[in-house]
């Protein structure tokens, strides 16, 4: 059983965050704007919110989880500010959108390897990770369910569970949801009856933004004690996710954990008895994440229920 607690915590520890980016990308892509810049965002906010980590942490001896909560909404209120770039471009200027999101995509590893070289001299920036909940009281002793969920955690996968939970209420149980899809699938049937597709457009891209911005934060934070300015192509990963996934949060959340479960697989196998034993190169683990999502998008693309105004500019005098 052992095997099995590392092989579902480690899984968690990668699937949270591909969780966290891909919603946030849902909410973009729903409202009709592709968001190509997840992986830049994800730069940006993991950067602010590791170096608040670290100014922090040399200063004030602030309660550890109290500091992960502050530097959460650090890393979201920066990755809305980077996202308010794409959203101008893409829908006051009418830029193609996979460009402007590849522009925000190669500006962020130079910007945060140029700052922290600014700020530090050296471009990793590193933290003392005391995040780690060796158990959550009461609900770390529970059997079974306790070793594999709240035992060696972190708030972080408890934050994953609850955007997920109020994204599926807000997308399909609220007016906003049913307004923010009806702009990516018939703009102009929703502004033919009151609705402001551009605020909505910038409302999806705004969310998108933060929860990118605090996926990187979400990223760094149980796998590292350092920031290298790279999220290791997670925003590319969560793309994957959000494809796969359906533009749904249901499906999303299977195929986070799909793809995090690969994912554990390249990076933690020698902790797994029976693939340790099996003598296959490291270099061929590490590609197993890749491959899947090869493999699944070309099987699932296909098929694909994409919002049908992703990524057409709208103009509201058209018709």
């Amino acid at each position: 059983m052992s095997t099995v607690y590392f092989l579902v915590q480690q899984t968690m520890f990668f699937s949270i965050p591909l969780l966290i980016v891909a919603l946030g990308g849902m909410f973009s892509e729903r409202s009709g704007v592709i968001n190509i810049a997840l992986e830049g965002i994800m730069i940006m906010g993991a950067f602010s919110g590791i170096l608040f980590i670290n100014v922090m942490q040399s200063m004030f001896g602030m309660p550890p989880q109290l500091l992960l909560l502050l530097a959460v909404l650090v890393a979201a209120a920066v990755g809305v500010l980077v996202s308010m770039t794409h959203a101008y471009a893409a829908i006051n200027m009418k830029a193609d959108q996979v460009i402007s999101g590849t522009a925000i995509n190669m500006f962020a590893p130079a910007f945060a390897i140029f700052a922290a070289r600014m700020i530090r001299s050296v471009q990793q920036i590193p933290f003392r990770n005391d995040f780690r909940i060796a158990s959550v009281p009461l609900l770390g002793d529970i059997p079974v369910l306790g070793p594999l969920l709240f035992r060696n955690t972190y708030l972080t996968t408890y934050l994953g569970f609850a955007v997920l939970a109020v994204s599926a209420v807000a997308l399909y149980k609220t007016r906003f949801g049913l307004r923010l899809r009806a702009c990516g699938e018939h703009p102009q049937a929703a502004d033919s009856v009151g609705v402001n597709v551009y605020k909505m457009r910038y409302t999806g891209v705004a969310i998108s933004g933060a929860l990118a911005g605090v996926g990187g934060l979400v990223f760094v934070i149980p796998t590292s004690t350092n920031f290298n300015a790279s999220v290791a192509g997670y925003g590319f990963l969560a793309l994957a996710v959000l494809i796969f996934g359906q533009w749904q949060p249901s499906r999303i959340l299977f195929a986070a954990f799909f793809f995090g479960l690969m994912k554990t697989i390249a990076s933690a196998y020698s902790g797994i008895p029976f693939l340790a034993e099996l003598g296959i190169p490291n270099d061929i683990y590490k590609m197993i994440p890749y491959v899947a999502t090869l493999i699944v998008l070309a099987f699932t693309s296909k098929n694909s229920m994409a919002p049908r105004a992703e990524g057409i500019p709208y103009d509201k005098g058209s018709r």
